[in-house]
């Protein structure tokens, strides 16, 4: 059967909240502005941080600044200041065992997401890491998937994107590309649900049942 499976990183493959908040707490620690408690944060995980800084920020304060120096912390060894969610590992390869290709689609900078990838063994399971660039000029989840589509040439009508954010249901929608909202990460069940998307499933052991199912229809 030939299909493509697009999956999101952060929140979905790996809970990387330790690293990703503590990395962004002390980036603005550095920069002299107050630093929210670290439950308070959670929502940062989905969406390109660029747009995350500046609530944190006074108008015109330097937000490149304060992704230098996130960045610096981040790619020192927060990155990998992560879980692997249990189950995943497995789910992906159950999926890959039967879908055409897989690939990684994340707003992670994809100098970071290739390490994480490589490192916590999901490397062999995609087909390509696929995440933004630093100048910014992808942060649109959608902009994204339209460049992976460009490149790989495969259907959106026989793919799926497996995300646990607005982001990602939004992009899918964009490009007519099915979706599967994750509720193991950090959008929850009603954001996902809000913005549209096609399935939710509740744990990673239902997730590569869930794609035959919907994989199934396009016979």
């Amino acid at each position: 059967m030939s299909y493509t499976v697009l999956f999101d990183l952060d929140g979905t493959l790996t809970d990387p909240a330790p690293g990703i908040i503590g990395c962004f707490q002390q980036a603005l620690t550095d920069l002299g502005h107050e630093t929210p408690p670290f439950d308070e944060l959670k929502w940062i995980i989905g969406p390109s941080l660029r747009s995350s800084f500046p609530k944190f920020m006074p108008d015109g304060a330097d937000v490149e600044t304060a992704l230098a120096r996130y960045r610096l912390h981040y790619g020192g060894g927060g990155l990998y200041d992560l879980t692997v969610y249990p189950g995943m590992p497995e789910a992906v390869a159950l999926i890959r065992s039967e879908a055409r290709r897989l690939f990684v689609c994340t707003a992670k900078p994809e100098t970071f997401a290739r390490p994480i990838i490589d490192r916590f063994g999901y490397a062999p399971l995609f087909d390509q890491v696929y995440g933004t660039t630093l100048d910014g000029s992808l942060d649109d989840k959608g902009d994204l998937m339209a460049k992976i589509i460009a490149e790989q040439g495969f259907d959106p009508a026989r793919a799926i994107m497996v995300g646990d954010r607005k982001h990602d249901i939004l992009a899918a929608r964009r490009h007519g590309i099915a979706s599967i909202g994750v509720t193991w990460g950090y959008g929850g069940a009603q954001e996902l649900s809000d913005t549209g998307a096609t399935h939710l499933c509740e744990r990673p052991e239902e997730l590569a049942g869930l794609v035959k199912r919907i994989a199934a229809d396009w016979r």
